[in-house]
């Protein structure tokens, strides 16, 4: 019983700590977090709430994928249809697009993590780092 009172005890001395502070902890986002949620693109940033920039790397990597896909098919089947490009042309363009796919992923992994390392950042830069000591010693 005295154990449940001491680990009651601590919790709610950490709790009230943690009212004091005025930073909402809430507003801070986790890079693991964003991490683990960038393994779907896009979903790290909507996890930093970037919706924006969420929507713009899923488009992008299921243009890139689709087209990756498209050219993919058309470089297999190029002997059964007729086709304005050279076969090696479309192979070519397959592989950028899987070059630009692999990019994207982890342009917006590493974006995620970033952009949740620096979610403090604004509320950092505007408190005030004037101390009174400070002011009492030029007076």
């Amino acid at each position: 019983m005295s154990f449940k009172c001491l680990f009651f005890s601590l919790l709610l001395s950490y709790n009230l700590s943690a009212q004091i502070n005025e930073i909402d902890s809430t507003l801070i986002k986790n890079p693991r977090q964003a991490f683990l949620f960038s393994l779907v693109p896009g979903g790290g940033q909507f996890y930093n709430q970037k919706y924006v920039k969420g929507s713009l790397v899923m488009g992008l990597e299921t243009l890139a994928f689709y087209s990756w896909l498209e050219n993919s098919k058309i470089y297999k089947n190029y002997d059964s249809e007729e086709y304005s490009l050279r076969q090696n042309r479309y192979l070519e363009k397959r592989n950028k697009y899987a070059w630009w796919v692999i990019f994207l992923y982890f342009y917006s992994m590493i974006d995620a993590m970033v952009d949740a390392h620096l979610s403090p950042f604004d509320d950092i830069m505007s408190t005030s780092i004037e101390d009174k000591r400070g002011e009492d010693n030029e007076k």
